[in-house]
């Protein structure tokens, strides 16, 4: 059995869970804007005060924000239906690449579409 489909069937039998990993994710995603924006200027004379080291220390700590983010929002939208399907279907052409903004904007407005059907 693959993690993804062991953390399905998890999530699944636990939507408690599930929604709390949700709403970790969306207090992340305000927690960082909130502190990026309340201690802007602390921040700013921070970076700049030695700058070859801070800068790429700031850099990733936004990468592992945003990771984290990415991460709570999967665990927690892993609980689509009880059909059995492919942990990997739910992003149309996700995994065939085009450098298209239009396109992967319309395969991520179908992803949209198919995550609002099976949350009905």
């Amino acid at each position: 059995m693959s993690v993804c489909k062991s953390l399905k069937g998890y999530t699944r039998k636990h939507e408690r869970l599930a929604d709390l990993f949700s709403l970790l994710a969306v207090a992340l995603l305000f927690g960082t804007l909130y502190i990026v924006l309340a201690y802007h200027t602390p921040i700013a004379g921070w970076l700049k005060r030695d700058a070859i080291i801070h800068v790429p220390i700031a850099v990733a700590l936004l990468l592992l924000d945003i990771f984290l983010m990415y991460l709570l929002l999967n665990i927690g939208s892993a609980r689509f239906s009880e059909e059995d399907e492919s942990c990997f279907h739910t992003f149309k052409g996700r995994r065939s690449g085009s450098g298209s903004i239009g396109i992967m904007f319309s395969n991520w407005l179908h992803h949209m579409e198919q995550v609002g059907k099976k949350h009905r």
